[in-house]
């Protein structure tokens, strides 16, 4: 973990990935850390599409490829909304799936690209600010420099996690994740009204791919009837489906949703908010449920660089909605309206709280602290406490094989798990 090189010149910040309250708190605070050191400081624009293209008749360029920051720049920068370097979410490690990969010359050159390309303009450490997908890409791009020749030049990195998710192993709440909840509750409750002015429903399908922490945070602060996310696929709300690799001609068996089921447990919700004389309501389902979904609602839908699939594209938000209504009618012989909504991506460049604001601006001050002060590489920037900076390798938090990061979910039954199923529309089951 530790890199007992000189004092940086000149330090590169990158940021990928889909956009986060707070981010500029991030790229100011770590930016200032390194000016007043004596230290250069440079933002790559939009991520690692930057350097898709480098080579030796195509330079980096400064202003289209990457700024220079000082403190004209960053003057009241740590509160504004948006990202000012810009983001992607370019993978120059998509085709490293192992670290028998990094021997392969194709497979590693993008990463070479992004290596040469850092090199050509000076850069002597990296700040990674991003989510899981960026871990991963700074950890590979720690161990492909760990192969280079002796005496190469080496570019130390540290990553700061961000996802208004919050699935980060590694720290209790990622920065953005608490103005994403604010907001998105305002919204709920707002449609809150609106369906009971009308005597129907909306169900919300908020932002969360791979855990429920957002949908759960703002069902909670917006006062949702209910709240499912795909922590919550369990059980009776489980089935199984086996389908043919087309590349491979394998079979495989993966988790879906018990449609049926779930549709009972939303309808069974709606009835018994009934016999309270609540006639209305929101439901909120987290959008990685979509990818619980049967096979044949996901043909055609295009994937990312990293394989997700496009979860606007899959509209979860009408496809429930209908079977919902159509569910409710089948067990009352009523009819009740209920209307599909999609939330979350109008959050995602807010103006900061001011946690968000303290939390972003320390861990932009935790890159310098682990570059300069420590000396540090390959290791996340993290906090505990009250905004005590640690340190965590990507060792652990990558798995040393597949060179995939592990997502954290809620907790069945866990205390805030548990606040959820409190708060909303009792079942006596």
């Amino acid at each position: 973990m530790a890199d007992t090189s000189a004092k940086p010149r000149r330090v590169a910040i990158l940021f990928a990935g889909g956009p986060a309250p707070a981010a500029n708190a991030v790229i100011s605070a770590a930016a200032v850390s390194f000016i007043r050191n004596g230290i250069e400081a440079i933002g790559i624009k939009h991520g690692y599409s930057a350097f898709e293209n480098f080579g030796p008749t195509q330079p980096l360029v400064e202003g289209q490829h990457f700024i220079r920051f000082d403190h004209p720049k960053l003057k009241r920068t740590r509160n504004s909304q948006g990202i000012m370097i810009g983001t992607a979410r370019t993978n120059p490690g998509k085709m490293i799936a192992s670290p028998a990969d990094l021997e392969d010359d194709a497979k590693t050159a993008p990463l070479k690209r992004v290596y040469e390309a850092l090199c050509s303009i000076g850069v002597d450490a990296l700040v990674s600010i991003g989510g899981d997908d960026t871990l991963k890409t700074a950890n590979k791009f720690k161990m492909y420099q760990d192969r280079l020749p002796a005496g190469s030049h080496r570019i130390p990195v540290v990553h700061l996690p961000k996802t208004i998710d919050n699935d980060y192993r590694g720290i209790d709440f990622t920065f953005g994740f608490f103005t994403a909840v604010d907001q998105l509750a305002m919204e709920l409750r707002n449609l809150i009204h609106d369906a009971d002015a009308n005597r129907a429903y909306f169900l919300a399908e908020c932002m969360g791919r791979s855990a429920g922490w957002l949908a759960y945070g703002a069902a909670i602060a917006g006062e949702a009837s209910l709240v499912l996310s795909v922590e919550d696929i369990t059980g009776e709300y489980c089935s199984e489906e086996t389908t043919t690799d087309p590349k491979t001609g394998e079979q495989e068996t993966r988790p879906i949703m018990n449609g049926e089921r779930v549709l009972d447990r939303i309808v069974d919700t709606m009835l018994a908010r009934e016999k309270e004389g609540k006639e209305y309501g929101v439901i909120v389902l987290a959008e990685g449920l979509a990818e619980m979904l049967p096979s044949k609602y996901l043909e055609g839908i295009p994937r990312d660089e990293h394989g997700h699939i496009s979860m606007s594209d899959v509209r979860l938000y009408e496809l429930v909605s209908g079977l919902i209504a159509k569910r409710y009618t089948e067990r009352t012989g009523k009819k009740r309206r209920i209307k599909g909504v999609q939330i979350g991506y109008e959050c995602r460049c807010g103006v900061p709280t001011a946690f968000d604001a303290m939390l972003g601006s320390q861990l932009g001050v935790g890159a310098y602290r682990a570059l300069v002060e420590r000396k540090l590489n390959g290791v996340m920037v993290s906090v505990a406490g009250q905004l005590d900076l640690t340190y965590v390798p990507f060792d652990e938090l990558v798995d040393p094989k597949t060179l995939v990061t592990v997502v954290r979910r809620i907790e069945p039954n866990s205390d805030f798990h548990r606040l959820a199923r409190f708060l909303e529309t009792q079942l006596n089951y």
